[in-house]
């Protein structure tokens, strides 16, 4: 029995539907309360990767969540790097 609609033969959701919210995430993203745009969003076949670097681990944390809701149904893998810049906890010695 085939299957006809809008999922792809793997039960997924639709393929071509895939770019669209990708182009509609990375807009959200952009103009959020974030404004993150040092996020790269990339679809790699029938899933999703995203790489870049993010200041903090909360923001790491609200990207994912915002990617998960925006495209709900699709595989995410993420290489998020953050990169906290915290104050030194001791002085630095020079010689």
């Amino acid at each position: 029995m085939s299957t006809h609609g809008p999922q792809d033969a793997g039960g997924g959701p639709p393929a071509e539907n895939l770019d669209y919210r990708i182009a509609h995430l990375q807009d959200r993203l952009a103009s959020g309360e974030l404004g993150e745009l040092g996020v790269r969003v990339d679809a790699r076949g029938g899933s999703v990767l995203l790489t870049g670097t993010v200041p903090s681990t909360p923001c790491r944390d609200e990207i994912l969540r915002t990617v998960h809701e925006e495209l709900a149904g699709f595989p995410v893998h993420s290489d998020l790097v953050v990169t906290e810049a915290s104050s030194p906890d001791h002085a630095e010695d020079l010689s």
